[in-house]
């Protein structure tokens, strides 16, 4: 895999990416070298038991696009929604199980824009999918992905207030 290609080119989706409407919905991206891939990821500070470092954080809730050997020989671009570690963040209870069955429910309303999605993982992964890789069309696809991940992210929110401890 040419990762230097990959960085260059989720960066430069990163750098196109209207900044305004991520930063009002108080989302970060980063483009990240992560076990052998280049990942885009998507995350809220606050949606972290550690918001100084919630892209390490024991306990996190992000959205990540990633290419790696392997899904280059697949000819994939994959996504997906991971929540790890629910219980470790600190301003909510919340069971795992109970949290991604209830994000998965809200998630169905807008399931059919999002290419080949399964929604059927254990708690840790709340969707994952793949878009066709289009080495010539990379940032364009990474945009769209990001601005319909976008969308859905105020179902984390309204979910995760669900289980958000009373003052």
């Amino acid at each position: 895999m040419d990762e230097h290609f990959y960085q260059k080119e989720f960066q430069k989706a990163v750098d196109t990416i209207s900044a305004k409407d991520f930063d009002d919905a108080g989302l970060h991206l980063s483009v990240n070298l992560i076990l052998e891939s280049v990942a885009l990821k998507i995350y809220k500070p606050e949606w972290a038991s550690n918001e100084q470092s919630p892209l390490n954080a024991p306990g996190r809730i992000f959205f990540s696009v990633w290419v790696s050997e392997k899904s280059i020989k697949e000819g994939k671009l994959y996504y997906n929604i991971h929540a790890l570690k629910l219980r470790a963040l600190k301003a909510y209870t919340i069971p795992a199980r109970s949290f991604a069955e209830e994000f998965r429910i809200r998630f169905e309303e807008d399931r059919e824009k999002w290419d080949n999605v399964s929604v059927k993982y254990g708690p840790l992964t709340l969707m994952e999918g793949w878009v066709v890789l289009r080495s010539d069309h990379l940032p364009d696809d990474l945009r769209k992905l990001a601005h319909q991940f976008l969308t859905i992210s105020p179902v984390i929110d309204e979910v995760l207030n669900k289980y958000r401890l009373k003052p």
